[in-house]
């Protein structure tokens, strides 16, 4: 591989920490969130400023390889379709559902993060993507140190409803359909033009089914007398929403996209496993969560697994 090679996949690899780093952090951001707004007006709160805010800034920065905004061709129409129904509006959705239909959020967490195990087969099938014994490997040690982490120290394991496994599955199925399918996006689009039109479409699906479901309701219900007030809980649900809107709506997902056309399906979906020891992080660094002897072993593999799928993929490249 050329020293400029190198260089291309260092920097994805930067640009996969760093999303998975804000991604981390998200979930802790909604969970704040959802104690003041219902599920879909957070939804709308979180994607409609997110798609203005790229469409400003494609418009600043119109010849930037990164952060240009483009047309988007009649013939690309159908794969971002796909792009956006899936996910954020599919996931998003039967991530939700999953938590309701299973007794153990444990459980449900476990499910939601077994990307990694299903993106080489849809890598292998739709794209053609060779998947090496050490991506393998990789993998599976790293989602070994996932479910060390999501599950040790949890007595709870009922399953509950069935019908949540199904969901979680398909979930999961639709994030990783999301990245065969900016994958297949022509090349000359950059990375802000394929979020901001699926972002976009997205919300065609999230607007009615918020109007019929919750309405304005969910933002008129809402005890907003004492917004400015950083003791009031709305005022602190609304700098998570800003949070969620910024980094997790807008750069991360910028930053991911980039990162996926470099690495691939199947390496890109693969950091995802690294996304339970940010949150530990997180949670160590601001709410003093102690971690137990197993879930620092669960921290090791995981890191140990995505240094197996890295260091395969630059013997094959440089053969």
């Amino acid at each position: 591989m050329s020293l400029s090679g190198n260089r291309t996949k260092y920097v994805a690899v930067v640009a996969l920490i760093v999303s998975m780093i804000i991604w981390s952090a998200s979930g802790i951001a909604i969970k704040q969130a959802l104690a003041v707004f219902q599920p879909l007006t957070l939804i709308i709160m979180r994607f409609v400023p997110s798609v203005f805010i790229m469409f400003v800034i494609g418009m600043i920065f119109r010849k930037s390889e990164l952060f240009g905004l483009q047309k988007l061709a009649l013939k690309d129409l159908p794969i971002i379709l796909v792009a956006g129904f899936c996910q954020p509006f599919l996931y998003y959705l039967l991530e939700i559902f999953t938590y309701e239909a299973l007794d153990s959020p444990t459980i449900a967490e476990a499910l939601l993060s077994t990307g990694p195990l299903v993106a080489p087969v849809f890598a292998a099938l739709m794209l053609h993507e060779r998947i090496t014994r050490n991506n393998i490997i990789g993998i599976l040690i790293s989602t070994a140190g996932v479910l060390a982490m999501v599950l040790a120290g949890k007595g709870n394991y009922s399953i509950g409803n069935y019908w949540g496994v199904l969901l979680a599955f398909i979930a999961v199925s639709a994030a990783v359909m999301d990245t065969i399918m900016i994958r297949k996006m022509p090349a000359h689009y950059t990375p802000l033009s394929i979020i901001f039109y699926g972002q976009l479409i997205s919300l065609c699906f999230f607007v009615p089914l918020w109007l019929w479901r919750e309405g304005t309701v969910g933002l008129t219900g809402v005890d907003w007398s004492a917004f400015g007030d950083m003791t009031d809980p709305v005022t602190q649900a609304f700098l998570y929403i800003r949070y969620l809107i910024v980094f997790a709506s807008v750069l991360a997902f910028i930053l991911f996209c980039y990162a996926l056309r470099i690495v691939g399906v199947t390496e890109a979906n693969a950091f995802n496993n690294i996304r339970p020891v940010f949150t530990a992080m997180w949670m160590i660094l601001f709410f003093g969560e102690q971690l137990p002897f197993v879930k620092w072993a669960g921290i090791i593999l995981i890191i140990l697994g995505l240094f197996i799928c890295q260091k395969q993929e630059k013997k094959l490249k440089t053969q």
